[in-house]
């Protein structure tokens, strides 16, 4: 089941065995994982994902129906891609109890942790690990930029023609290239973008809203903290220059978490195997066909997460050996 990821009816079958049996085997191999406080970790990454599909409760009181989204959170060993843990929820008392279980030296350790631009998650972090430096995901940094530009995009939309965009009007037809990075965009690509901005903009504010994103960009891509500031200062430059209550958000946001981004700058701590992580996870979820019991899903991935970070380490050694 954790070399190949079958399913534990599948596997069950093929030995003949009831499925619980199978199903036990696998939370009883929970135990024979390293202790976590043993583990020598010096930098996570958290993120979340959602287990479950959204459900519907009806309170039988007062007749009304409460949306709940069954959200986990997930800490990794940025290091090695390594599940470390897994808590149910993605708010900040649930990763708080998770680090505080953890023992005082295994958390002094702790030098910096990657996240997603949340404030949950950073609460946590502030409070329970004292010697970290929190570092923010430039992914979701550059998202929030993309998310910025459509958003002008839509509203100019509406403003001028009083509708959505639609496959006549440029911007629209154009949207996914409005998001790529101008440095990405070949001679053809580039022409194609300035054309999109002088025949459908014409306030400028999606042109520099754009710029914005872009001056975001390369702050993101600065090598140092000092190229960093200083295409900060290039970036408040643009906003004023955009004037628009889309990019004066962004450019807030920027500015709250602007201490994380010169960690990320300065350390290169990013949220990628975290991610990587998240995906092995939903492979899991696709595998089982989704799971109903919390404990089940947690020790497959836990389990899984472990084998694979013992093989990259097996085969690391591997290959140093042969090197020398």
């Amino acid at each position: 089941m954790i070399d190949l990821g079958q399913p534990v009816d599948q596997v069950a079958r093929s030995h003949g065995v009831a499925w619980w049996t199978a199903q036990k085997t696998i939370n009883m191999a929970i135990d024979t994982l390293p202790d976590i406080d043993a583990l020598h970790v010096t930098q996570l990454g958290v993120d979340e994902h959602r287990y479950r599909r959204v459900r519907w409760y009806r309170n039988v009181d007062t007749g009304s129906w409460t949306r709940v989204e069954p959200w986990m959170t997930t800490i990794v060993n940025t290091r090695s891609g390594q599940v470390l843990g897994i808590v149910d929820g993605r708010d900040s008392t649930a990763v708080e109890d998770w680090l505080g279980a953890r023992s005082q030296p295994w958390r002094d350790r702790i030098s910096v942790v990657a996240i997603d631009p949340s404030a949950a998650f950073k609460k946590a972090i502030v409070g329970c690990l004292p010697n970290a430096k929190v570092a923010v995901d430039p992914f979701h940094l550059v998202q929030l930029g993309n998310l910025c530009v459509t958003r002008v995009r839509q509203r100019l939309a509406h403003d001028l023609h009083q509708r959505r965009g639609r496959q006549v009007d440029p911007a629209w037809a154009h949207r996914m290239l409005l998001l790529r990075g101008y440095n990405t965009l070949s001679a053809r690509g580039r022409d194609r973008l300035e054309a999109v901005l002088a025949t459908d903009d014409p306030t400028g504010e999606l042109g520099a809203a754009w710029g914005v994103k872009e001056a975001l960009r390369l702050i993101l891509a600065s090598p140092t903290i000092e190229a960093a500031r200083a295409a900060k200062a290039r970036f408040d430059a643009w906003v004023a220059i955009a004037d628009t209550d889309e990019t004066d958000r962004f450019a807030a946001t920027i500015t709250a978490w602007w201490p994380a981004i010169e960690v990320t700058i300065a350390t290169g701590a990013t949220n990628a195997r975290t991610e990587a992580a998240n995906t092995a996870i939903k492979h899991i979820k696709r595998t089982g066909r989704g799971y109903r019991n919390n404990a089940h899903y947690q020790a497959r991935i836990l389990l899984r997460s472990a084998h694979r970070a013992r093989q990259h380490r097996l085969t690391s050694q591997g290959t140093t050996a042969k090197c020398e």
